[in-house]
């Protein structure tokens, strides 16, 4: 079986254009004759914007494509805010920048994390394969700049980590420490992130997707476990300090809750049935596939036939994949195909004697004892749109090493065709359950800090609702969770274009005004969406 490529995505094939979504001619010409009165003078209630510090992780630190670059970091939601606050007494925001606007992070000379995402034409392409080789020259351990911070948006960070001692430490690194901490402890690198604030003494304070983390590692990593979901109570003792910490010398502040994750493009863009029968690599291979499985879908539909695998000839398909979930029917398959006295048969069509009867029933009895086809309610991961239908040689080395040919390895080892995705590729339904649970609880402890301390709250949450169903409005433009043409996530699916995070800001803004008595939405203090793009060049350096 050949390497079925692919194809790209066809909602990334939309010009850029699209990415400029203009609301419909009838509501800009009703906006347009609506007469503006004086605008009132921006006041800034009972808040003090004196001393602004912004606590968080990727999203406050400005997180875009998945990369922290010098254009990103001026365009994060936190220093958004700070440019209105400065019109009533806000002081100076400072943030770790970045050396350059590739993006990436080294450590000694040798690169860590990569250089952003660009558009390629058809969807996210990594910068490099535009532009060529670059050289990453942030480097925590040569040149990190020098405090104190007024961002502290620490991409990565979980809840736990914003109050842990030596979670900044360079020493700690890799074990226990994370980079982007690394850049702003200074000469106290056992401080903890919250320590760092409240050094700062400051005098307002936001306070943003604290928790994400906590349940997009998970998320991201398909809920193979690899990456727990962070118990509630641990994140109620996390965010309970933090508050106490940041309101300790009378500080407020803004909160923001978490959205559900799922919602987010990384998790909504790739179909569970991508495998078209038009595709040269694919389509000439359907009924040697149904053949091969028409020989286990006997042992499937005994135990449930929703487990039955089949390809269409006429319709797309979907990808086959593990599911943890269901019963291991592994020795069960061995078994029957052991006592068929037609899969000595069977197999000889591979070329394969009857001697290796007993190895093949085991080999598919360990490949395909938690199998099924996907359906529309699993979510993949925005990586597996590159590796579904590709040739896993690992797998193939294996298949090999027991006794199999090259090419039946091959045909046997093509990623979510005949070697179904792994756990790490796809959240099935349990999963996201979970995610939903925590996400839910993590925002009942949210609201309930918010309103002890009188705090105001964000509802974040009811923003991606709204993106990923009507869209939300914002000036001219409706901003959707679509990847690419949507103009509110950035082309790693998780983070906010820098559109996306002038939303944000104003979100804050506007929850500062109910709370505090600040109108910075009234006086005409907002962001603008015509000021933030949607895309960054890749010529931008």
């Amino acid at each position: 079986m050949k390497t079925i490529k692919y194809i790209a995505l066809s909602l990334l094939t939309l010009g850029m254009m699209s990415c400029e979504n203009e609301l419909v001619d009838d509501l800009r010409d009703r906006n347009s004759e609506e007469e503006i009165g004086p605008l009132p003078d921006l006041t800034a209630g009972s808040a003090d914007f004196s001393n602004f510090v912004s606590l968080g992780a990727s999203f406050t630190a400005g997180f875009t494509d998945n990369a922290l670059f010098i254009a990103s970091q001026q365009n994060s939601f936190p220093s958004i805010m700070a440019d209105q606050f400065a019109n009533v007494g806000g002081g100076s925001f400072t943030q770790p920048m970045m050396s350059d606007n590739f993006g990436g992070l080294a450590v000694g000379g040798t690169r860590i994390t990569d250089p952003r995402l660009v558009f390629g034409g058809s969807g996210p392409v990594p910068l490099e394969s535009i532009i060529g080789p670059v050289t990453v020259s942030t480097d925590i351990a040569l040149n990190n700049p020098s405090g104190p911070f007024n961002n502290l948006g620490i991409p990565g960070a979980k809840s736990f980590h914003l109050v842990a001692p030596g979670y900044g430490n360079l020493a700690n690194f890799p074990a226990a420490a994370n980079p982007y901490a690394i850049r702003v402890t200074g000469s106290t690198p056992n401080a903890s992130i919250l320590e760092l604030a409240m050094a700062q003494n400051p005098t307002f304070f936001s306070l943003s997707e604290v928790g994400g983390n906590d349940v997009l590692g998970y998320a991201t990593t398909g809920g193979d476990g690899s990456n727990p979901i962070t118990p509630s109570a641990t994140f109620d003792a996390s965010l309970n300090a933090i508050v106490a910490g940041l309101t300790a010398n009378g500080a407020k502040g803004v909160i923001g809750n978490l959205p559900n994750i799922t919602s987010l493009p990384h998790f909504t863009t790739v179909p569970y049935n991508p495998l078209d029968p038009s595709n040269p690599d694919f389509g000439p291979q359907i009924p040697l596939l149904n053949s091969i499985f028409g020989a286990l879908n006997p042992i499937f539909s005994a135990v449930d036939p929703s487990r039955a695998i089949v390809f269409s000839e006429t319709e797309a398909s979907a990808v086959v994949i593990r599911d943890e979930s269901l019963a291991d029917i592994s020795a069960i398959i061995t078994a029957q195909l052991n006592a068929s006295p037609t899969f000595p048969a069977f197999i000889a069509q591979f070329g394969l004697p009857e001697a290796a009867a007993p190895l093949v029933a085991n080999l598919l009895g360990a490949t395909y004892g938690q199998t099924r086809q996907a359906t529309e309610n699993d979510l993949f991961v925005l990586p597996s749109s590159s590796i579904i239908g590709t040739v896993n040689e690992a797998s193939v080395a294996a298949l090999m090493g027991q006794g199999l040919p090259q090419t039946l390895a091959a045909q046997f080892s093509v990623e979510g065709v005949s070697l179904p995705l792994e756990d790490k590729w796809v959240l099935i339904p349990s999963e996201q359950d979970e995610i939903a649970v925590a996400t839910q609880a993590y925002n009942a402890t949210i609201s309930s800090v918010a309103s002890s301390y009188n705090l105001a709250l964000v509802d974040l949450n009811s923003i991606l609702v709204e993106a990923a169903s009507t869209g939300v409005q914002f000036d001219d433009y409706i901003l959707t969770s679509d990847l690419v043409t949507g103009g509110l996530a950035s082309l790693d699916g998780v983070h906010l274009t820098a559109r996306g995070y002038a939303l944000m800001a104003n979100s804050f803004l506007k929850a500062i005004d109910a709370t505090y008595g600040s109108n910075f939405e009234a006086s005409g203090n907002l962001a603008s969406a015509s000021d933030y793009p949607v895309v960054y060049s890749p010529t931008l350096q």
